[in-house]
């Protein structure tokens, strides 16, 4: 398990074995599973559950409340490239990260894929194998490549 020195933890955080946690902010009796990376920037509220092999890049904001399933992988680029056009690798400074915001009590079901730059409502419901690309309303179950609405939550 790695948690580095400037990672902030919130009181009863659960953190399973071979987790990599950076520069990230995990909030109260949170639970995080074997095989997690959280990068920097990345917020997890209160009394969220990240399940086992899932990617938390920098830019995503899960709010309280939240259930990710086993293998979610969060982007931040949509036009991910190694090189500049000139050839010479990239740094930070060549890109910016699209920021991700999973609302209050929403869950996310296992191998789902969420692209940067959408927001996910309120008590949704993203269905296992989802991919993403725009935003989820509140209270709306969405499945599919790409997801979408299957019905309203009462």
């Amino acid at each position: 398990m790695r948690v580095a020195p400037d990672v902030t933890l919130g009181r009863d955080v659960q953190v399973f074995p071979f987790v990599n946690l950076y520069g990230c902010v995990v909030g109260d009796e949170s639970k995080i599973g074997t095989f997690v990376e959280i990068q920097k920037g990345a917020s997890i509220g209160a009394r969220c559950k990240i399940s086992s092999h899932t990617f938390v890049c920098e830019g995503v904001t899960i709010e309280s409340n939240v259930f990710v399933g086993h293998g979610v992988t969060f982007i931040n680029d949509r036009m991910p490239r190694a090189t500049t056009d000139e050839g010479v690798p990239k740094t930070d400074e060549d890109w910016s990260c699209l920021k991700t915001l999973v609302m209050e009590g929403a869950s996310i079901g296992s191998g789902s894929t969420i692209l940067g730059g959408v927001t996910i409502g309120a008590g949704a419901l993203i269905g296992a194998g989802s991919v993403v690309t725009k935003d989820v309303p509140p209270n709306t179950v969405v499945v599919g490549n790409p997801a979408q609405v299957v019905r309203k939550l009462v």
